[in-house]
């Protein structure tokens, strides 16, 4: 009897304490299906949540599914190398409470939209792009393409490029001027009044 439960109890264990199986690993796809269904789901409730609700709902969401801190220190390219360790702990901070603001600015109600899949690509260092439409009803769509790089065990996105335009390299251009010219606390100046006036539209 206890033989032929052997094998069951070491499946059992396997199951419960093994690392995240491939099974359970989310896709590239997954992730990028996920965030824009939670996301969807938030424009829903927008207009009860508020700002700050959808910030609340929002703020786990983009954490889990971008890699900030890594988009933080690329936006502001060898600049990075220049800044004392507050000042990245500062700069990752801020630009996350931005990145979440921004979200719950632009996807603040809903009027019928859907995404749609339309492809992935492979690209030449291990990521993904995954290539979706934001559908507005009596509107022209939306491309969006998300670039996705694998993080430990896990897909996140690192830069999305909204009918043909770049995210990371519009910040970038951004945020290097502003390091370049102005410094270090001007930069984190002018992304806090964005929040600030994210916030109360």
């Amino acid at each position: 009897m206890l033989r032929k439960l052997y094998p069951m109890f070491v499946f059992l264990l396997f199951c419960l304490f093994s690392p995240l199986s491939i099974a359970d690993e989310l896709s590239a796809r997954q992730v990028v299906d996920e965030f824009q269904n939670q996301l969807l789901s938030v424009m829903k409730q927008g207009k009860v949540l508020g700002f700050k609700g959808r910030y609340e709902k929002l703020d786990g969401l983009v954490k889990k599914s971008h890699d900030l801190p890594k988009i933080a220190r690329i936006v502001v390219g060898k600049q990075w190398e220049e800044l004392s360790a507050d000042q990245q702990v500062k700069l990752e901070s801020v630009f996350s409470k931005l990145s979440v603001s921004a979200y719950a600015h632009n996807f603040k109600d809903f009027s019928g939209e859907s995404f749609v899949f339309v492809s992935e690509e492979e690209t030449g260092r291990g990521g993904v792009i995954i290539h979706t439409n934001l559908q507005i009803p009596g509107e022209k769509d939306v491309k969006f393409d998300y670039q996705m790089k694998k993080k430990d065990d896990s897909w996140q996105i690192m830069n999305i490029i909204a009918d043909g335009v770049s995210d990371l390299a519009l910040k970038r251009s951004e945020y290097t001027t502003v390091l370049s010219r102005e410094g270090f606390d001007a930069l984190i100046a002018k992304m806090n009044e964005k929040i600030d006036s994210y916030a109360a539209q």
